[in-house]
């Protein structure tokens, strides 16, 4: 049969004390997959109120054209 393995929590970033602000493009580019879109929280392992926050510095990052909508 199958081995089941125990998958290991995320810890969010925000929470273990890093920043993430929308002028740091490298940060963000973590958070945005190979179509231009937002990850999910089960991909990026962020907390539902940092989620948020990701959110918005990615659209802020966005309208001040340091990446792009779409790749």
């Amino acid at each position: 049969m199958a081995e089941f393995r125990k998958k290991r929590k995320k810890i969010c970033h925000m929470c273990a004390g890093k920043p993430v602000n929308y002028k740091d493009v490298n940060i963000i580019s973590k958070y945005i997959g190979e179509n231009g879109k937002i990850l999910p929280r089960r991909f990026t392992g962020t907390c539902a109120k940092h989620q948020r926050h990701v959110a918005e510095q990615v659209k802020l990052a966005r309208f001040m054209a340091l990446i792009p909508f779409t790749k």
